[in-house]
Order: structure tokens, then sequence, then C-alpha cells
């Protein structure tokens, strides 16, 4: 899952940003609304992370240019203001979801989850290929019932091939929605990554080379 975080308090975001990469997340980072929304525009974010009231561009602007716009991503907008009013007009200009601060860490990781799911056609909360199972909220994977000990990455690999339902995820799709920003793009660590998950997901193969294409399950 690859999320943005548009938030101008610098502290707040990069400590954001650091926890959500220890729930296995690839996570960028905008300090402000020009430098977010260029970011969304190019990238393929599952969910955007807005704070409202940003300096510059304000995020209700950002919020209603994503909405506008053609890219996937979720919105949660993050305000320090409260009220119910504040709730209703950040959701009608096109936010998914809101969380008032301060918020609970433990709470925004799992609105981001939710978020993630909604994708279309909507995924299911845990993701099961016979007798493969994943479940993003808790970070467990299993094959057989005996668990899988996976890096981040390696999780990440799997829960995106099994999100696609044996579609083909190419190389650059897979390093576009695992990795951040400061991902080489002419790097072998996907190929590498995706290695390491086949040994680990053991006999029978469970990953498909799709030559010049990528990979499926």
């Amino acid at each position: 899952m690859r999320v943005l975080i548009v938030e101008d308090h610098e502290e707040l975001a990069h400590t954001v940003a650091a926890g959500l990469r220890r729930e296995g997340m690839a996570v960028d980072v905008a300090l402000d609304g020009h430098t977010g929304l260029e970011r969304a525009s190019v990238n393929d974010y599952d969910v955007v992370v807005l704070d409202r009231d940003l300096p510059g561009l304000h995020g209700d602007e950002v919020c209603g240019r994503l909405a506008a716009g053609d890219r996937p991503a979720r919105v949660l907008m993050l305000t320090a203001a409260g009220t119910i009013d504040d709730r209703v007009s950040g959701l009608g200009i096109g936010a998914d979801d809101y969380l008032p601060k301060p918020f609970a860490f433990a709470e925004l990781v799992a609105r981001i989850r939710a978020l993630a799911r909604r994708t279309r056609p909507a995924l299911p909360p845990v993701l099961v290929h016979g007798g493969l199972r994943l479940d993003p909220s808790t970070r467990v994977a299993t094959r057989d019932g005996h668990r899988l000990m996976l890096s981040p990455k390696e999780f990440a690999v799997l829960e995106l091939l099994l999100s696609a339902r044996g579609a083909v995820v190419s190389a650059e799709q897979l390093l576009e929605r695992g990795w951040d920003e400061f991902a080489d793009p002419f790097t072998q660590t996907v190929k590498v990554t995706v290695s390491r998950l086949r040994r680990k997901l053991g006999d029978p193969p469970l990953i498909e080379t799709v030559p010049q294409a990528g990979y499926r399950i």
C-alpha cells in the first residue's frame, strides 16, 4: 500500500510517516499543498492523508482537485477543527473520511487500511487464495495454516499480487505501489523480493512469471 502524507507540521508528518512504514506501508511526505497535489498527480497512491489547514494551497482546494481528477487515491482529511459542521463540509468537498486532531495513531492506521480496501471492485478485509491467507490489518500471512515470516516488502508484494485477483502485475507497478518515491526505477529490488517471497511460500509454486509482462498468482 502506498500513502501520501500532506502535512505542513514537519515533525508530525515525519513521525506519522515513520509509524506507517513500520506498518509495512510505502509512504511519501509533502509539506505543502502545491507539492502534495503535484505528487498525487504523478504517483498512484492508495490513500492521501491530507491536512486541511495548509499554507499556500489550502487543503480544501487540494481535496477538491483530487476528487475531480482521475487518480484512484482515497482522501483522509485531518484537521484541528473537529465540529460536526467541519466534518460535513470536509466530506462535502470530496474527502472519503475525516479525522480530527489530536488522533490516536492506531485509529489512523485502521482508517487508512479501511479506505485502501474501498477500491473498485472492493477488496475483502482478508485476502485468500487456496491455502494462502493474508490479513493486512494484523500483518499476518499463512499458507496451509503455517505462518509465513515475511519482510515488510515481501508482505507488500504478496498483498499487491493477491489484490490483483489473478491479473498480471508488472514489476513497475509493484515498485510504484510497494516502494516510496526514493526507489531506484532501474533497481533489481522487485525481482529479488519476488525471488525471496517464492522461497518462503514454498511448493507448489504460487507466483507465476509472465514473460515481458510481470507476475501473477
